[in-house]
């Protein structure tokens, strides 16, 4: 299971944000150190923005800082922001009639799988991670 690229880039410029929740940053620094095209970080930063967890300050100086406090940001909150949950909560296969009534043949293999990504998704923070430990930016 993998998630999507918007999925991913989402929660890479929240988790990178995070290390230091305090700061203002620079759309051009987050495009720089995270390698997002600035078309897309954008569109990705008014999703965010928009749901509540960060806000833009416009200017020269201007950038994006927190809104909310990052132990109150679902890691499923952000990707239901950006693109909503729906796809990682249905069908492995894709079949839109799946369901313990009517399974596909990866199911039962799936399901404890899904339940497991979704308990991750909903009860981890932006607040969870050491981000001291983490060098991948």
């Amino acid at each position: 299971m993998k998630l999507t690229k918007t999925s991913e880039y989402a929660l890479r410029i929240l988790s990178f944000m995070a290390r230091k929740p305090e700061e203002l940053y620079p759309a051009r620094h987050l495009v720089e150190q995270l390698k997002i095209s600035d078309k897309y970080l954008r569109r990705l930063m008014t999703d965010l923005s928009k749901a509540g967890f960060i806000r833009s300050i416009k200017g020269r100086e201007g950038g994006y800082v927190f809104a909310k406090n990052i132990s109150e940001i679902h890691l499923s909150q952000i990707i239901d922001a950006v693109e909503g949950m729906e796809k990682y909560m249905g069908c492995v296969l894709g079949f839109g009639e799946c369901s313990d009534d009517n399974p596909c043949v990866m199911h039962e293999s799936w399901l404890p799988m899904r339940e497991k990504l979704m308990n991750v998704l909903n009860n981890k923070t932006l607040a969870d991670f050491n981000y001291n430990k983490i060098n991948k930016y």
